[in-house]
């Protein structure tokens, strides 16, 4: 016969944890708007295309 070893108290404590840690509120400011991010990947786009800044010419004898 297999006999439970851990106390209810135990058990109902452990359960509470677990299922705060796994419903726990998330933290404000957290969440951005759907035209936020495409906004960002926009201008993050326009910047990896940009042309390169021009280079001074070196002076050739």
């Amino acid at each position: 016969m297999i006999m439970d070893r851990t106390s209810p108290v135990e058990t109902a404590a452990l359960t509470t944890q677990v299922e705060g840690l796994l419903d726990s509120a998330e933290p404000e400011g957290v969440f951005r708007d759907t035209r936020e991010c495409g906004g960002l990947l926009l201008l993050g786009a326009l910047l990896l295309l940009s042309p390169p800044t021009p280079r001074p010419k070196t002076e050739t004898r």
